[in-house]
């Protein structure tokens, strides 16, 4: 590889970005990112800042638009619009990477420092990438280890950025056995790190494989229904026909709650009394409940309608329990800022105008406390986080895939239910309207999985957790210590600067 590494600076970047692109799900390349940044880290510590933050925006797009390009799918939108979304969000994610370059190489230049500060500045990067209406933490490097379960133990203590930041441990130590006389001392190095994650993630593996406690049983129902199709004025009563067969499969299985995907049925489902009546008489004659995932609509005291995607807790004697969705994707379910300017609401790239929930809403089943996440939440920790500081003991994620059909995207959505389900050593239960759908428990461990493209009504077992983990107590707190030390690295060669 010390080749390699002799190539212009455009062409290593180039090949950090491959790499790092095709370490990422569906494909079972997570491996290639041990090394994958190895190019990037030459090319930081030996060009001027500026140049290093060009060549890491170029990797940033090779990489994300290999990762990412199924967002250029979206069949619920137009072309135009949805290949914008893909040009926006790939130069925007590009940013992030470039500003991470420029610093650590600034530092490198002036205090030599580089290669210490790497896995601090990249975990850092990373939260401030994930923060704010257009946080985007779906592609933190994380991800690229779902794979291998012991590989992200570590999040129970760390939260996913832990996982990133031995990831630069294990690039950093690599580069340099490529590029040090001293191979041996770093070699030590390279498998100290990585056995010390393995030990550790198998230590944790072992000790939540098995766990005593009330058993819940739930049918997941994956009706595998086309979302360009399901609101269609002439197609509604036929969905609804289709949601009620499955239905009544899932409450002959006997359950202790039905779960139904996001946006279901083609109704508001807590305001449309012919749809649910029938509904909640099925349900009433068994003594099951029902979450099902479904618009909403609130007219405030000023009289203006806000609508919300959510989902519905329908108990067997009829009462109801709604939670709303906290974080919208942006573009897609509203324009960012169109709360405070409602001009921005005019503006139609097909997506919706939904309002924002501000609560953390725990249901209770037989006592025991669960929480529903929809869609592109699971991909955010803080909210699950919040969630189950809250009082939930298993977490159940409503998602509706089918706009992206058979690309990475559906692969890559539930591999993030790995990451949630460690950090918190909670049980997850996917329930997705045309996959994935599938259980993950405290390890990450999948069973019960149901593939892309099929209709469904399965019934599965789980054990809710009662127990709260470092990470879910403290949150952010090691990533948190790497922007505080980034910083302070910086701020401290940037004074000397200006003593001198």
């Amino acid at each position: 590889m010390t080749k390699i590494l002799k190539l212009p600076a455009w062409q290593l970047a180039l090949i950090s970005g491959v790499l790092v692109g095709f370490s990422y799900p569906p494909l079972r390349l997570g491996f290639l990112i041990w090394i994958g940044l190895i190019p990037l880290i030459h090319i930081i510590l030996n060009s001027k800042p500026k140049n290093v933050a060009v060549f890491a925006f170029l990797a940033s797009i090779t990489a994300n638009f290999i990762s990412l390009y199924w967002i250029g799918l979206n069949s619920g939108a137009g072309y135009i619009p949805v290949f914008a979304s893909l040009i926006g969000a790939v130069l925007y994610l590009g940013l992030f990477w470039s500003a991470f370059g420029y610093l650590v190489a600034f530092i490198e230049a002036k205090k030599s420092w580089g290669l210490l500060v790497i896995p601090f500045a990249w975990v850092a990067m990373e939260l401030i990438r994930s923060i704010g209406p257009l946080g985007f933490p779906w592609i933190n490097l994380a991800l690229t280890q779902t794979q291998y379960l012991p590989m992200i133990q570590i999040a129970d203590i760390t939260g996913s950025y832990g996982i990133s930041f031995w990831i630069l441990l294990l690039n950093v130590g690599l580069y340099k056995v490529l590029m040090s006389k001293n191979k041996q001392r770093y070699l030590l190095f390279v498998g100290a790190i990585f056995l010390m994650i393995f030990v550790y993630g198998e230590f944790r593996i072992n000790k939540f494989s098995v766990i005593d406690g009330e058993t819940i049983s739930l049918v997941i129902t994956q009706p595998n229904i086309n979302p360009d199709e399901k609101w269609e004025p002439e197609l509604r009563d036929e969905n609804f026909r289709l949601m009620h067969t499955l239905l009544d499969s899932a409450i002959n299985l006997k359950p202790d709650i039905i779960l139904w995907p996001e946006s279901a049925v083609p109704a508001y489902l807590r305001l449309s009394n012919h749809r649910r009546t029938p509904i909640v008489q099925k349900l009433a004659k068994q003594n099951i409940p029902l979450l099902s995932g479904t618009i909403d609509r609130i007219i405030g005291d000023d009289g203006v309608k806000k609508y919300y995607n959510g989902s519905i807790f329908i108990q067997p004697d009829g009462k109801m329990k709604m939670y709303h969705k906290i974080h919208l994707v942006p573009f897609a379910e509203y324009i960012p800022l169109s709360d405070k300017f409602t001009i921005l609401k005019k503006l139609n790239f097909g997506q919706a105008n939904f309002a924002q929930g501000n609560e953390f809403t725990v249901f209770n089943l037989n006592s025991i406390g669960f929480s529903n996440v929809i869609c592109y939440e699971s991909s955010i920790p803080q909210i699950v986080r919040g969630l189950i500081k809250n009082g939930a003991q298993f977490l159940t994620i409503q998602a509706n895939d089918g706009w992206l059909g058979k690309s990475s995207g559906p692969f890559q959505h539930f591999e993030l239910s790995k990451l949630r389900a460690v950090e918190n050593r909670v049980p997850i239960v996917r329930c997705a309207n045309t996959g994935i759908s599938g259980v993950v428990d405290q390890t990450g461990s999948v069973s019960n999985k149901v593939p892309l493209g099929i209709k469904s009504v399965s019934k599965i077992d789980i054990i809710p957790s009662n127990q709260h983990t470092f990470y879910t107590k403290n949150g952010e707190l090691f990533a948190n210590l790497c922007i505080f030390i980034t910083l302070g690295i910086f701020v401290l060669i940037w004074f000397k600067r200006l003593k001198y």
